[in-house]
């Protein structure tokens, strides 16, 4: 099953109602455009299931981030999308030598590239990867999911 965890009560809050979530979360997937064709979202007990065709394992992965990160999300499922190539919804988060870091208080990008890449000044690698969910450098939250790109 293609489940991936978030922290709920962390991320921008999008929606103040069930009712509302899913529509909430489909906009904001398609505004930041990660690569899935026909995207439809469903929301119940604070899981977003997303379906549609995906051009890439990278398009599903962002896909993932961004609505993982919105507030009042603790699962997103994946099972719902068609992925090329035959891959499984299972190894999305293992795909693509991306490894995932929930950020820490206290951390900034440079600290997170000293970790993975042993240089500090390799941030911006992880910023161009994030993107969709990081909107600038120099904020970052703790419980956010980043994806941390193979060096």
């Amino acid at each position: 099953m293609g489940l991936f965890s978030f922290v709920k009560d962390i991320g921008t809050r999008l929606f103040t109602n069930d009712g509302e979530a899913a529509e909430k979360i489909a906009k904001e997937l398609n505004a930041n455009n990660p690569g899935i064709d026909g995207l439809k979202v469903e929301f119940r007990d604070s899981t977003a299931f997303l379906s549609g065709e995906a051009k890439s394992v990278e398009a599903v992965q962002k896909a993932v981030l961004i609505a993982g990160n919105i507030g009042g999300v603790s699962t997103v499922n994946v099972d719902g999308v068609k992925l090329p190539g035959g891959i499984s919804a299972q190894s999305i988060e293992t795909s693509g030598n991306v490894q995932y870091y929930i950020i820490q208080s206290g951390d900034n990008l440079s600290k997170i590239a000293k970790h993975f890449y042993g240089d500090a000044n390799k941030y911006p690698a992880i910023f161009e990867a994030n993107r969709e969910v990081i909107k600038d450098a120099n904020l970052i939250f703790p419980g956010q999911k980043i994806r941390i790109p193979a060096a």
